[in-house]
């Protein structure tokens, strides 16, 4: 068999390419600390990294998702916390107004502080984060969520935003609120919440006193009489029937003996009320009906009415705002004089102190969903950190080099490539001449 010459140097240039080619490939490895370099050295494992990359560059965006949605519930939450040491703090000043040692003057200088307090819950409530966005407008973030509106007095307050709340996805399964819209917060009372009680004229009285006077204020009627409630309207049996429903107390004179009597109706589904108490009416007795119980105190007169509302019902009060506005009226006006204006009074502040109490724990309740919201972000970040680790791992055995191998099989293709070399020295110099 003849070998040509051509042939010989094909075939050591040949192994010396190859040998050059592997030599080059692993000090590429090390260089780089990836055993797969290009797609073409591990086709397998080069395509199971892209998922792997693309599942981790997913979880990074999550987690710059929670750092938003953390700054917007942090921030919420710490105006919750200054909103109801507000509320407390008007609870307080109102339990002072209700000393009889006070004086009109003295019930003036508190309606002045309450009046701070409502200027300041008006400013929480149109609070803004860092970006210049509205906290509490629901989508409506560009612009104040509440308004002023035209009154005697204090200016009454409207909430202009929507009933929607902001969301943002924090993880592939789960979509949290981040903000809760001023409606919720403001304007509402939690499920559960128990009956408030107002003083309203009934169509037997007589017509509404003169303007300035006690007779009616912004929604408060005062009665003709000096009845007052002095305790409840309590919770007595969830289970009783008609419980949960309005009630409407009338006071009636009765002709034959000029008794007064106190009658309870009940509105039905159809619009129609039913009587479920006729009793007469005495000075101090707990009256219980309908799965709830109330005190009442004074003589009232033919006509007189009281309704007792479920907290949550759309005819209650449940606006923060409209409670403190009814309090600071009531504090600005003279209440010296008759036993009606002590009564009137008397039941407004037990009114409105029920109604701050249901906005307190309203706003206890949004702010303890925030609280849970924020421990739900630590907890759903520990499960991302443990899932970027477990993806690392899963890249690193795909694609990361080990250099211990990988130094042994440098320093072995460096031999090859060095005999390749001093082969191809050799086998060149051959020639039959040199033995001729």
């Amino acid at each position: 068999m003849r070998i040509s010459t051509v042939t010989m140097f094909d075939q050591s240039v040949a192994a010396m390419n190859r040998q050059q080619g592997d030599f080059l490939k692993v000090g590429q490895q090390i260089a780089s600390g990836r055993r797969v370099v290009n797609p073409s050295d591990d086709p397998q494992a080069a395509s199971r990294a892209v998922g792997v990359s693309q599942a981790k560059a997913v979880t990074q965006q999550f987690s710059d998702a929670r750092i938003s949605a953390r700054n917007s519930l942090a921030q919420a939450e710490s105006v919750l916390n200054s909103v109801a040491d507000g509320i407390t703090s008007a609870k307080t000043l109102l339990v002072q107004a209700a000393s009889d040692t006070l004086s009109d003057v003295d019930r003036q200088s508190v309606a002045s502080e309450l009046r701070g307090i409502y200027e300041t819950l008006i400013g929480q409530a149109n609070a803004t984060d860092g970006n210049g966005r509205y906290l509490f407008g629901g989508f409506q973030d560009n612009s104040p969520p509440f308004t002023r509106t035209s009154g005697t007095g204090v200016s009454g307050v409207d909430y202009i935003g929507d009933a929607n709340t902001r969301e943002q996805r924090i993880d592939a399964s789960r979509l949290m609120p981040v903000a809760d819209n001023g409606k919720v917060i403001f304007q509402s009372v939690p499920s559960g919440a128990g009956y408030v009680a107002r003083a309203e004229r009934s169509v037997l009285a007589d017509p509404a006193p003169a303007a300035g006077s006690l007779g009616v204020q912004d929604g408060f009627f005062a009665n003709a009489g000096s009845v007052s409630f002095t305790g409840g309207p309590n919770r007595v049996d969830p289970n009783a029937e008609h419980f949960g429903k309005p009630f409407t107390v009338n006071f009636v004179e009765v002709e034959e003996d000029g008794e007064i009597t106190m009658r309870v109706r009940v509105a039905n589904p159809d619009d129609s009320t039913s009587q479920i108490y006729d009793e007469p009416y005495v000075s101090g007795k707990t009256v219980s009906f309908g799965g709830v119980s109330i005190t009442l105190e004074g003589t009232p007169a033919d006509g007189d009415q009281l309704q007792l509302r479920p907290a949550n019902d759309s005819n209650a009060n449940q606006d923060l705002f409209k409670s403190l506005k009814d309090a600071i009226d009531l504090l600005e006006l003279d209440q010296e004089g008759t036993a009606e204006n002590r009564a009137h009074f008397r039941n407004t502040i037990n009114t409105v102190m029920r109604e701050l109490d249901n906005s307190l724990d309203n706003v206890l309740t949004v702010r303890a969903s925030m609280g849970a919201r924020l421990n739900e972000l630590d907890v759903v970040d520990a499960v991302s950190s443990n899932r970027m680790m477990n993806y690392e791992q899963t890249l690193s055995d795909l694609v990361d080099l080990d250099y211990s191998k990988a130094i042994a099989e440098y320093s072995l293709r460096q031999v090859g490539l060095q005999a390749a070399q001093k082969a191809f020295v050799d086998v060149k110099g051959l020639s039959l001449f040199n033995f001729m």
